[in-house]
Order: structure tokens, then C-alpha cells, then sequence
């Protein structure tokens, strides 16, 4: 077995081992367990955290956040303990491909911002630390999620070139380039002022 292939085998182990984790639809299934229905057929249609507060229900959308936080961070956490620290990065990006893309649900899922939040604290404590207080602040500030979650992966390569090592900073920079195709529509309310803020049922 040359060592190319043996890379090979481990690179693509990592990115199906952290996609597969990443695309549990967490906040599907904590909706349709709770009787509420199908959370894509309310309010954005989107299956993450945000949405689920859209039903009224804010422990299951701090359930939601918690848990795709957690899939992020043991996707990564798991390939480095197993396979290697340096395929981290690797695993963080997949573990939220994973969630945006999930093969269950015909590759239509969330908008990645709390798995990405859990795979980069997983990565490096100090990137996944910034981008959640950067997150908090403006969410606060402005009573609107999308605009705390384009803040804070803005923030996250930034910080990572500064102290994570040499290439990882890598993983946030595409992490945060997903996010923002992912809210290409939220861009454009933002800029319109007509975005939802946090709370709102529709």
C-alpha cells in the first residue's frame, strides 16, 4: 500500500465519517418527535435552530442548537482522535457540508452556523471562541441571527490565521464561504431591511 493511497483512504474516510455526522437533521427530528410536524414546512422552511424557535418552542430550539453544535465539534474530534489531528480541518468542513447537504433529506438542509460553530471550537477553542462571541454581540445588538452568523465566520478565518497553525485557517475560510452561499437570500433582506428578527414566527 503506497503512502499516497493510504492518504488517499484517509482523507476520504474522514470527509464521509464527519459529513455522515454532520447531516443528522437534529432539528427535523426533534420537531417531528415533539408533534409538531415537518419544521420545513414553517417559517423559512430551514431546519436549524432559528427556525425551531419559530414554533414557539425555545427549549427545542436550544436542544437544536446545542445538538448541531455538538455534531460539529464530535465530527472533528472524533477523525482527530482516530485518524490524525491533521485531518481536522478536513472533518470540520465535511461536518457542515454534511449539514447543509444531507444526503437524508434529498441534500436540502440548514445554513451550517451551529455545527460550523461546533466544528471550529472543536478545531481551535480560541477560533470557535471568537466567532460565538462575535455571533452573541451582534445577534444582541441587532436582535437578528443572520447578521450575527455573517459576523462571526468573517471573524473565524481571521482569528484562525493568526493562532491557529500555519494551513488551518484554511477550514474557516471555506466554512465561512458555505455559510455565506448559504445566506445569500438573508444578504439581500439585510440590505433591504427586511430581514426577520430573532423571535418572529414568520
Amino acid at each position: 500500500m503506497s503512502v499516497w493511497w493510504r492518504l488517499e483512504a484517509m482523507s476520504f474516510g474522514t470527509a464521509l465519517i464527519a459529513y455522515l455526522l454532520g447531516s443528522i437533521p437534529f432539528g427535523l427530528l426533534l420537531t417531528r418527535a415533539a408533534g409538531l410536524g415537518d419544521i420545513r414546512a414553517i417559517g423559512s422552511g430551514n431546519i436549524g435552530a432559528t427556525n425551531v424557535l419559530r414554533t414557539g418552542k425555545r427549549g427545542l430550539a436550544a436542544a437544536t442548537l446545542l445538538l448541531d453544535g455538538a455534531k460539529g465539534a464530535a465530527a472533528v474530534q472524533i477523525v482527530g482522535l482516530f485518524l490524525g489531528i491533521w485531518l481536522m480541518p478536513l472533518a470540520a468542513v465535511a461536518a457542515v457540508i454534511g449539514h447543509c447537504f444531507p444526503v437524508w433529506l434529498r441534500f436540502r438542509g440548514g445554513k451550517g452556523v451551529a455545527t460550523g460553530l461546533g466544528a471550529l471550537l472543536a478545531l481551535d477553542w480560541r477560533v470557535g471562541l471568537a466567532a460565538c462571541a462575535t455571533w452573541l454581540i451582534v445577534a444582541f445588538a441587532t436582535r437578528i441571527s443572520s447578521a450575527g452568523a455573517l459576523a462571526a465566520f468573517a471573524v473565524a478565518p481571521l482569528v484562525a490565521a493568526w493562532l491557529s497553525p500555519p494551513w488551518w485557517w484554511l477550514a474557516p475560510l471555506a466554512i465561512a464561504a458555505l455559510i455565506y452561499r448559504r445566506h445569500e437570500a438573508n444578504i439581500r433582506r439585510l440590505l433591504a431591511g427586511t430581514e426577520p428578527r430573532i423571535g418572529r414566527k414568520a
